[in-house]
């Protein structure tokens, strides 16, 4: 059986399935799956160097809004 966002198990009906992967170095950017959606990715070209940030509604689970974070430039 597949489960949400590639998890090994499926959450409670009344949960959001989540996954976050790091980044490696920038060979392998991050990406953020949330509700069975990839909200940020290389695929998508929304990455950054840094802190790499998705803010969802809780309630509905919508994206509001993604940005990174460049913690190297200061």
């Amino acid at each position: 059986a597949r489960h949400k966002c590639g998890n090994q198990k499926s959450c409670p009906e009344d949960h959001f399935a989540f996954k976050i992967i790091s980044g490696a170095a920038n060979v392998v950017g991050p990406s953020i799956c949330f509700d069975d959606v990839i909200l940020m990715s290389s695929v998508k070209n929304n990455i950054g160097r840094g802190l790499n940030i998705a803010v969802v509604n809780g309630t509905n689970g919508k994206l509001l809004k993604t940005g990174a974070f460049d913690m190297y430039s200061g």
